[in-house]
């Protein structure tokens, strides 16, 4: 049976002022490839300019381009202080709702920010906005709506790319039951083994990385991402990491914890029924204790998932967000799905200003990439990017922030995180072994 999924390169116009009216006309013609997905990109693209980009972060096996559309008031270029997200969907390529959702955001943010919602307005202006509908192009065009459960799954290669990540737990545990963390071993920014890097045979050698997973390993390298996550299906739920066990088979939660619980009950508790699980889950009974979120280690063990290798060796906080028990919705059902995850897609995105974001600079003014920041009390550091700002999650609270840096005397400032939307500025400068002074700078837009 053909595929019937949505959209069309001339629905988009601004006599279509009501979102519901866009969305249900939008629906009765859906790209049904690849290429009409690339087509449709282009329309919005043409339709918000001066707001999106279209690029593409690598190729699949078979040469097809993984598209990435790119949402930002200052697209294709990084602003000192605002925070990257990322969206992605497609990693099976069975499970297409989280495609057509991320087509229609696109969708919805262009035409809700050229109506000037000032919501929307606050979102693309604020964030540098990611989102990629496939990133297993290959697979994509083997499922349909009648096809079996695991038809597309794997790419071309026969790899499932969610578990398909070099595996750094078992790196920093081994470092930590041996007692070389933080002192020999990093608790943040894992570098890839060198078995990795210089292709040697072995359990992660580069070989057995889908073309794919180097792709957006690259990708996750060269953005300096904040928070994500990926849009999968065949159950309806967040999981959150550590996605892996730590053997002998325990629980493994990240340092992090109580930080990716909020963030999954951020998405569960905002659709329209993921929460209702009374009547158990897609295949047995509720794993979520009735508030639609899980620890992905204690539901269903992943080594070497796509969220573990993004927490472990980057910055990024990333959660596995499972739309539904049907990997591939009858077109019908559509536009009821978009009503579900509409508000939960929006309330994500703006997690990404929960806690504390700066700029460490030298005396003398100058950015300083790649410092450290910790946090007292949470064994887990992120890095300043290439302008020397930072972005550090965190719930509520009071905490004590350091930043340090090769070269320069290390400063702690106390911080604190208030319950109010947008992250608190706390802009740390180090200095070069000698007197401190107070030359803290506000970020202002």
């Amino acid at each position: 049976m053909a595929k019937t999924h949505f959209h069309n390169a001339n629905l988009i116009t601004p006599e279509l002022h009501s979102v519901h009216r866009i969305i249900i006309i939008i629906i009765m013609l859906l790209p049904d490839s690849y290429r009409s997905e690339n087509e449709m990109m282009k329309v919005i693209n043409e339709e918000c300019p001066n707001i999106t980009r279209i690029y593409n972060i690598g190729k699949s096996s078979q040469g097809l381009k993984m598209y990435a559309m790119e949402i930002s008031d200052n697209p294709g270029e990084h602003e000192t202080g605002e925070p990257e997200f990322r969206y992605t969907a497609g990693l099976h390529g069975n499970e297409v709702l989280g495609r057509e959702l991320l087509l229609l955001l696109m969708q919805f943010l262009c035409k809700e920010y050229n109506d000037e919602n000032p919501r929307v307005r606050r979102l693309v202006d604020g964030v540098r906005i990611h989102l990629v509908p496939s990133l297993n192009p290959d697979a994509y065009e083997l499922g349909s709506e009648m096809g079996n459960w695991a038809l597309g799954h794997w790419t071309e290669e026969g790899y499932d790319i969610f578990e398909n990540f070099p595996d750094l737990n078992s790196i920093l545990w081994g470092a930590e039951d041996r007692g070389w963390v933080p002192r020999l071993v990093s608790n943040h920014h894992i570098p890839l083994p060198e078995n990795y890097l210089n292709g040697s045979v072995s359990f992660l050698d580069a070989t057995k990385l889908a073309t794919e997973t180097k792709a957006i390993i690259s990708w996750m390298e060269r953005t300096p991402f904040v928070l994500g996550a990926n849009l999968q299906g065949g159950e309806k739920l967040v999981a959150y990491p550590f996605d892996m066990q730590r053997p002998p088979g325990s629980l493994r939660e990240t340092p992090d914890d109580a930080m990716f619980r909020w963030l999954a009950m951020s998405y569960a508790h905002s659709h329209l029924n993921m929460i209702e699980t009374y009547r158990g889950s897609c295949h047995g009974d509720d794993v979520t204790g009735g508030q639609g979120i899980v620890n992905q280690a204690s539901w269903k063990p992943v080594v070497g998932s796509m969220n573990d290798f993004s927490y472990l060796h980057t910055n990024c906080f990333e959660l596995s967000i499972f739309l539904g028990c049907d990997k591939f919705p009858h077109v019908s059902e559509l536009p009821q799905e978009w009503e579900n995850n509409r508000e939960s897609l929006l309330a994500f995105i703006e997690q990404v200003h929960r806690g504390i974001k700066g700029v460490v600079r030298d005396t003398e003014g100058n950015a300083l990439p790649n410092a450290t920041i910790s946090v007292e009390g949470i064994r887990h550091d992120v890095k300043t990017a290439a302008e020397g700002d930072y972005w550090r999650l965190l719930n509520p609270g009071e905490y004590r922030v350091t930043a340090k840096a090769d070269g320069y005397t290390p400063q702690t400032k106390l911080c604190l995180v208030g319950y109010d939307s947008g992250a608190t500025s706390s802009n740390l400068c180090s200095e070069s072994m000698m007197e401190y002074k107070d030359n803290f700078q506000n970020i202002t837009k």
